[in-house]
C-alpha cells in the first residue's frame, strides 16, 4: 500500500469517529464520581481510603516481575512510546497530526486536573515499606490524580485503535481487544511500581480516550496533516529526530533500560527512511 492509500485509509477511518463516542467515557467518569459520593468519599482522604486495599493488592500482584514492569511503565512517557510510531510520519501524516493534537489536549487535561484535585501520591501517604516501589520514589503531595502516564498511554492507543480499525466485525473485536489490553497493562503498571492509586489509572485512561476522540474530531474538521510529508520539511524532521535520539540516549545513560533501546532503534529506523525518501525524491 503506497503512502497516499495508507493515509487515505486512516482519513476514512477517522471520518467514522463521532463525538457520540464520548458518551461511554463521560458516563464512566460520572459513575465513578457518584460512587465516591455515595461512599461519602468525594474528598482526598476518602478517595485514598476507599481504594487502599485495592491499591495494596494490585501493587503486590503486579510487582512480581519488577524488571519487566519497570520497562513497561516507561511507555507511559510520550518521549519513549511515540518513537515506535514515528515511521508513520512518512506514510500517514494524518495519523501524526491527529496524535499531536490529541497529545496537546491530553496534556492540558492532565496538568489542569492534577492542580485541581491535589491528591498526594501513595508514597506520600503510606509507609514506603508497606508496598513495593520500583524505580524512583514519587512522593509528591499534589500530583496523583489523574495518572499522566495513563492519559498519555490511552491517548496513543485510542488514536492507534481508530486509525487502523478493520472493517470486518470479528477483526474489529480482535483488534480492539488487543490494543486496549496493551493499553491497560501499560497504564496499570503505574500501580505496580507504586506511583498511583487504581482510580488514578482508570480516570487517566478515560481522559486519554476522551483526548484522542477530541483530537480526531478536530482534525476531521480542520484538515490538518497533509504538509507533514512535504519534502521541504524533511530537514527539520531529521533534526527533530536527532534531538529526540539524544534525549533517549540521555535516558539510557541515566537508567539503561531495555525499552529505551527499542525506542532509540525505532528513531534510527525512521531517520534512515526519512533520509532515503528525501534523497530519492
Amino acid at each position: 500500500m503506497d503512502n497516499y492509500k495508507l493515509n487515505k485509509k486512516i482519513i476514512d477511518n477517522f471520518s467514522n469517529t463521532r463525538l457520540t463516542q464520548l458518551f461511554p467515557p463521560v458516563l464512566l467518569l460520572l459513575i465513578i464520581a457518584l460512587t465516591f459520593l455515595y461512599e461519602n468519599s468525594l474528598n482526598t482522604e476518602g478517595y485514598i481510603e476507599t481504594q487502599k486495599k485495592l491499591f495494596f493488592y494490585l501493587n503486590r500482584f503486579l510487582s512480581k516481575l519488577p524488571d519487566l514492569l519497570f520497562n513497561i511503565t516507561q511507555l507511559g512517557d510520550a518521549i519513549i512510546f511515540l518513537p515506535f510510531f514515528t515511521v508513520l510520519i512518512i506514510y500517514t501524516p494524518k495519523f501524526w497530526s491527529t496524535l499531536l493534537t490529541s497529545s496537546f489536549i491530553g496534556l492540558l487535561f492532565s496538568v489542569s486536573l492534577k492542580k485541581f484535585f491535589l491528591v498526594p501520591r501513595p508514597a506520600a501517604v503510606f509507609d514506603n515499606d508497606s508496598f513495593t516501589i520500583i524505580g524512583r520514589t514519587l512522593a509528591s503531595t499534589h500530583s496523583s490524580l489523574p495518572s499522566g502516564h495513563s492519559v498519555t498511554t490511552f491517548m496513543i492507543v485510542t488514536t492507534l485503535l481508530f486509525a487502523f480499525m478493520p472493517k470486518e466485525f470479528k477483526l474489529k473485536v480482535f483488534w480492539s481487544s488487543i490494543i486496549l489490553s496493551i493499553g491497560l497493562f501499560i497504564a496499570f503498571s503505574r500501580v505496580g511500581v507504586g506511583a498511583h492509586y487504581p482510580f488514578d489509572v482508570v480516570i487517566g485512561c478515560t481522559i486519554g480516550y476522551i483526548a484522542a476522540i477530541l483530537g480526531i474530531f478536530i482534525n476531521n474538521n480542520i484538515r490538518m496533516g497533509t504538509g507533514l510529508i512535504n519534502l521541504r520539511y524533511y530537514p527539520i524532521l531529521m533534526l527533530f529526530i536527532l534531538i529526540w535520539m539524544v534525549a533517549i540516549v540521555s535516558e539510557i545513560m541515566d537508567r539503561n533500560l531495555l525499552i529505551f533501546y527499542f525506542s532509540l532503534g525505532a528513531l534510527i529506523l525512521t531517520l534512515g527512511l526519512t533520509i532515503k525518501t528525501y534523497l530519492k525524491k
